[in-house]
């Protein structure tokens, strides 16, 4: 996957959410008529967010709600304690605290527009089954 689409009402609000974070803005681009091509994605990934302005009515009331409720955007971590303890110097609001799973550490946090995530670090190094 090269990359998928988060709506949001603003380009430079959730840039700037975004950004400090630690994500990257690898491309901003102006398609004119107020529409923007505006990648991010964590530092070395290779899947990135497309930062969509939601436009029209449908799109607008889907923001937040893109996973119905749901965690569906997975945050991975490769220093669980460091990134909450930074993420919560930041502000960013966990909906309990962390906890050990079988398949690594995690907590949920949710964005400002809603969306949950799951900060996790995975028990296994390699997601494909085989401890590396």
């Amino acid at each position: 996957m090269a990359l998928f689409s988060l709506l949001v009402p603003d380009y430079d609000v959730a840039l700037a959410f975004f950004t400090s974070l630690g994500f990257e803005c690898r491309e901003d681009t102006d398609l004119g008529h107020g529409k923007r091509w505006v990648r991010i994605a964590p530092p070395g990934a290779e899947t990135e967010i497309l930062l969509a302005r939601a436009v029209g009515d449908r799109q607008v009331a889907a923001i937040g709600d893109q996973g119905g409720g749901r965690v569906w955007l997975f945050l991975e971590t490769r220093d669980f304690d460091l990134d909450y303890d930074r993420m919560r110097a930041l502000g960013i609001q966990f909906e309990a605290p962390p906890r050990d799973e079988p398949y690594g550490r995690v907590a949920v946090w949710s964005d400002p527009w809603g969306n949950r995530w799951d900060l996790i670090q995975f028990a296994q190094t390699s997601r494909s089954g085989t401890v590396g």
